[in-house]
């Protein structure tokens, strides 16, 4: 068992060389997880001081002649580093699309479990509540979940993640009604074996590679969400260093010539979506078995 595992490991592996868009995209996620985990060793300044350094308010970085000392990408309205808070808000957006994702993947399995494995009113039930979240915009949904239990970033991860759970109910269920199907379950069922049982070690580790696909491709909407949730003013409260609420407070600054208050944390927005698609993209070539040759 242990042989055929390592060797299953080191064919993930070696697909994963050959898939140039997955590794580029892994890349890109790890830079980010590494500005996450080190910010306090890397970042260049206090992303939050106080007080604000008003004198170096908007200052351009590298490029321009009145430079902010010591901010390579410039400051903000508050004067403030960019590129701090950049770094500083990788941890807050992957924690956000970690934490909102876990959710949703744990509500999703054990709904979609539940529901396709054994059927009848109670797939009905599930099913149809699912389709009853659907009818709303995902972005819509959030905003009312968190105009219901109250602003902030931990509210903001529970309604990202509730708005998740009929996608990943959804597609663990449709994995469920197919592997239940198979011989080696109804072989199970004739021994005796307990629902409890079938469902822990047969069903669901066979049908779990198109949640862990869909999950990282699922990342990449929670930042953005999360991003729009901060640009509303529904997300992370200030001075907290977030993406989509710097966006939110620096956008009307580029008229103005402060372009880069918020073209940056864009940029970082759009590394971080394009990272997990390409990842999540690559994932699912690996692991869709009628991709392999």
């Amino acid at each position: 068992m242990e042989r055929k595992r390592e060797s299953q490991v080191k064919e993930l592996i070696r697909r994963l060389k050959y898939n140039k868009s997955a590794l580029f995209g892994l890349v890109i996620i790890l830079v980010l997880v590494f500005c996450a985990l080190l910010a306090n060793f890397i970042s260049p300044n206090d992303p939050t001081p106080s007080p604000p350094d008003l004198a170096n308010s908007l200052k351009p970085g590298f490029w321009g002649k009145d430079a902010a000392p010591g901010m390579p990408l410039g400051s903000d309205a508050l004067g403030r580093c960019v590129l701090s808070r950049i770094i500083y808000g990788a941890r807050v957006s992957l924690s956000v699309g970690f934490v909102a994702v876990g959710i949703a993947m744990a509500l999703g399995i054990l709904f979609g479990v539940i529901a396709g494995f054994f059927g009848g009113w109670v797939d009905s039930l599930i099913m149809r509540i699912v389709d009853i979240m659907f009818a709303f915009p995902a972005l819509l949904l959030a905003i009312v979940i968190v105009a219901v239990i109250g602003q902030g970033l931990d509210k903001t991860m529970i309604a990202i993640g509730i708005v998740y759970t009929p996608q990943m109910a959804r597609i663990i269920r449709s994995s469920v009604l197919y592997i239940k199907e198979m011989e080696y379950i109804e072989v199970q069922k004739a021994i005796g074996s307990s629902n409890a049982r079938v469902i822990f070690r047969h069903v669901l580790p066979n049908s779990i590679a198109p949640v862990i696909v869909y999950g990282t491709l699922m990342l990449a909407t929670a930042i953005l969400d999360c991003a729009a949730l901060g640009f509303l003013g529904l997300g992370a409260k200030p001075p907290t260093p977030e993406w989509g609420a710097m966006l939110s407070r620096s956008y009307s600054y580029i008229v103005s010539g402060a372009w880069w208050a918020a073209t940056f944390p864009g940029i970082a927005i759009l590394f971080s979506v394009l990272g997990l698609n390409l990842l999540g993209d690559g994932l699912r070539d690996i692991l869709d078995p009628r991709l392999k040759t």
